[in-house]
């Protein structure tokens, strides 16, 4: 009976030592992975909010670029945007052709779905001007290797986390012209 019980305590040693000889530095290589992905689609979603904010332009080309560079992580992205357009108190304080109102201004907000609707408007350009501010924000959509294997071994990701994400935002600092 011994050498059945030797035999059971030597069968899992082995499938512990496999565990630990791979499974643990395939975690390690996935995480580095979602960090070396995350700081890909930070640098996207930077360069992409900081070329709408200098140029006040957003347009499709700008966007479908942007997608595929996301795209090219291997992941699929949940892609948000949002434009609060300034809109300026219209009382002056004085006649004079300045800045100074009376009041404070004000912001409304356009989201994605609108944003959307009022490129395809205008031909697939939305014009911006000067104070309005302009952010964007991606988070992945599918599970990555990482959270599979974080699934596995310690059972911690639900369906609702993601492993990728970027945002960054801006004013815009020029007047956009739909031309």
């Amino acid at each position: 009976m011994s050498g059945l019980g030797d035999t059971f305590i030597t069968i899992v040693g082995i499938v512990l030592a496999a565990i630990l000889m791979f499974g643990f530095p395939l975690m390690s290589m996935s995480d580095r992975t979602d960090d070396i992905v995350t700081m890909t689609a930070q640098t996207a979603t930077t360069e992409f909010v900081d070329d709408v904010r200098v140029t006040g332009l957003l347009t499709s080309d700008k966007l479908a670029a942007f997608d595929q560079k996301l795209a090219a992580t291997g992941n699929a992205y949940d892609r948000e945007m949002e434009v609060k357009v300034l809109d300026e108190n219209p009382g002056k304080k004085t006649t004079q052709a300045n800045y100074t109102k009376i009041g404070e201004n004000v912001y409304y907000s356009m989201y994605t779905s609108q944003i959307i609707d009022s490129m395809d408007a205008n031909g697939g350009v939305l014009a911006l001007k000067e104070g309005d501010m302009f952010s964007a924000s991606v988070k992945n959509t599918n599970t990555t290797l990482s959270q599979q294997l974080k699934n596995f071994f310690y059972t911690v990701a639900g369906n609702d986390t993601y492993a990728i994400a970027a945002q960054h935002a801006g004013y815009v600092t020029a007047n956009g012209s739909g031309e």
